[in-house]
């Protein structure tokens, strides 16, 4: 799939590639949710996205060299969906997406803690992700040491978390009451 070019600027294709509603939270979501099949992109999309809308962003993201397409060997009418170096090569821009959203946006805590983690984190954390995303999408050998939670595990982690402690909180203003 050729990019239609309004002009040469990186940031002018980028946005050709990116710029619209789907393509950035289907692979935040693959990224950070772990999201490999149609259904569980469909299913468990926070903001909703109807199911032609995913067929069609994941077949133009994958012409797009963003996303391979392979039979799922756990069952036979799967297909799963692997991230291409270009796309865990994102991982940085998702961590300034998520820290400038932050600053300017009225965030929610248990959805912005995440990204918190990562900018605080920073290239370090970054690299460490992009590689653990490496060996699940594209079968390079692992740099986690055996044992030790991943980065996709810790930023879960610190979601269910604050999840939790808002979950507390409103018990407790409720037995106040």
């Amino acid at each position: 799939m050729s990019i239609d070019r309004r002009s040469g600027c990186p940031i002018n294709l980028s946005l050709e590639v990116f710029g619209d509603r789907w393509s950035l939270i289907i692979l935040r979501d693959m990224i950070f949710g772990g999201r490999r099949h149609f259904r569980e992109l469909l299913n468990f999309s926070l903001e909703g996205i109807a199911s032609n809308i995913l067929a069609d962003r994941l077949k133009r993201l994958m012409a797009l060299g963003l996303l391979t397409k392979a039979d799922d060997p756990s069952h036979k009418q799967k297909a799963i969906y692997s991230l291409t170096e270009m796309a865990i090569t994102l991982v940085p821009i998702m961590a300034q997406l998520g820290a400038w959203g932050r600053v300017w946006l009225p965030v929610s805590e248990e959805l912005s803690i995440r990204a918190e983690l990562l900018e605080k984190g920073g290239p370090p954390l970054w690299e460490q992700f992009m590689d653990e995303l490496r060996h699940e999408h594209l079968g390079a050998p692992s740099r986690t040491p055996p044992g030790a939670p991943t980065v996709r595990q810790q930023l879960r982690a610190a979601y269910e978390a604050v999840v939790e402690r808002k979950a507390e909180e409103l018990r407790h203003v409720k037995t106040e009451a």
